[in-house]
């Protein structure tokens, strides 16, 4: 599978810990299908703003995150996701991620919003 993340928005189906992204956070991903590079913004919830910087190998993404929440503190760490296709064509990302600023580690999956 190989389709492009670009401009597509995405949007966690659980939420985490307090801090972390939730089902009200959306994700605008970017894509340089040419060169690979991945990078998006994010946004609600307890994060203020977030971005993250990555790659694309294939179905696989590697990228570094960063975000402020709102209680005035900042955040960054470690994903990589597996990107696969739902049975009505939406985009899934299988995300294990670490953080580098804090303690803490673990899964979740965001999924392509439709329309």
């Amino acid at each position: 599978m190989a389709r492009s993340l670009d401009g597509l928005v995405f949007v966690p189906v659980a939420d985490q810990a307090a801090g972390q992204v939730g089902r009200q956070t959306r994700f605008t991903y970017h894509e340089d299908d040419a060169d690979g590079r991945v990078w998006a913004e994010y946004a609600g919830g307890d994060v203020v703003r977030g971005y993250l910087v990555g790659t694309r190998a294939g179905d696989a993404v590697d990228f570094r995150y960063v975000q402020l929440r709102t209680d005035g503190s900042t955040a960054s760490g470690h994903c990589v996701s597996l990107v696969t296709e739902l049975p009505d064509g939406r985009l899934r990302l299988e995300e294990t991620w670490s953080w580098e600023s804090q303690d803490g580690s673990g899964t979740s999956v965001v999924e392509q919003v439709a329309g």
